[in-house]
């Protein structure tokens, strides 16, 4: 009897321990939530640092001492490994919130069926954009493909969304967009399109400007990277991630 009782006491307090865990990421994340309110989502989790949690607020990654006193914005690098634990969380929620992605709304350019992974925003006016799908045959030869997700930087409702929207409602999207980006004004048109939705998935995603690529592991790679380029450096990500 004395050991049943003494087993119920361990386990009364390490529920009392788990609950005051609980309570404290509770107020850790109600006070980053008066911070950012209409952040979709933030979770708390514990890094490798004594006192120091780590906090996703939406796409992003940030720190909080454990009492929710003091915040920290950077990155956090394992000297040891030379890892960089920031961008891996953050490549792992991307991972996550690409996994959720509707591929039927992507345009896509690619060499073989079906398309890989590798996703590329865009904006419709960006000039950086139409260099890039001016060499999307470029793109392909290397085995690339371009997997389109719209980003009209101007935001929604802007010049450029509409025109996005237009090419997303184009019976020949993949004409719609080449002829877009030869700068000619897609003729007008409106339907169920998945623009807006695409949009606020680069926000969460952690896009800032355009054209942008996400790799099918969660990497972003920003701006404009040649073809050649491109295909060397997904190939050293890729041997990175095996050898881990």
């Amino acid at each position: 009897m004395r050991q049943s009782t003494t087993g119920l006491a361990g386990l009364l307090f390490f529920a009392s321990l788990s609950a005051a865990a609980a309570e404290d990421y509770s107020a850790v994340e109600e006070r980053i939530r008066t911070l950012a309110p209409s952040a979709t989502s933030i979770a708390v989790s514990e890094t490798p640092i004594d006192g120091i949690l780590q906090v996703q607020v939406g796409g992003d990654i940030i720190y909080t001492s454990s009492d929710g006193k003091y915040m920290i914005q950077g990155r956090v690098i394992d000297l040891d490994t030379r890892e960089d634990l920031t961008e891996t969380a953050k490549a792992d929620i991307r991972k996550e919130l690409m996994a959720k992605i509707d591929t039927s709304g992507q345009i896509s350019f690619a060499p073989v069926e079906p398309p890989d992974r590798h996703m590329a925003v865009t904006d419709i006016d960006c000039r950086y954009c139409r260099k890039l799908h001016a060499q999307v045959e470029e793109y392909n030869k290397h085995g690339n493909s371009i997997n389109y997700l719209a980003f009209p930087r101007a935001g929604i409702g802007s010049r450029s969304y509409e025109k996005a929207v237009s090419v997303w409602c184009a019976d020949d999207q993949q004409d719609a967009m080449t002829q877009a980006k030869l700068g000619s004004e897609p003729d007008p048109d409106q339907c169920d399109n998945p623009v807006a939705e695409q949009y606020q998935l680069g926000v969460d995603l952690g896009v800032t400007g355009t054209p942008a690529l996400l790799t099918s592991t969660g990497q972003l790679i920003p701006g404009y990277v040649p073809p050649e380029q491109l295909r060397e450096r997904l190939d050293r990500m890729t041997a990175a991630a095996t050898a881990e």
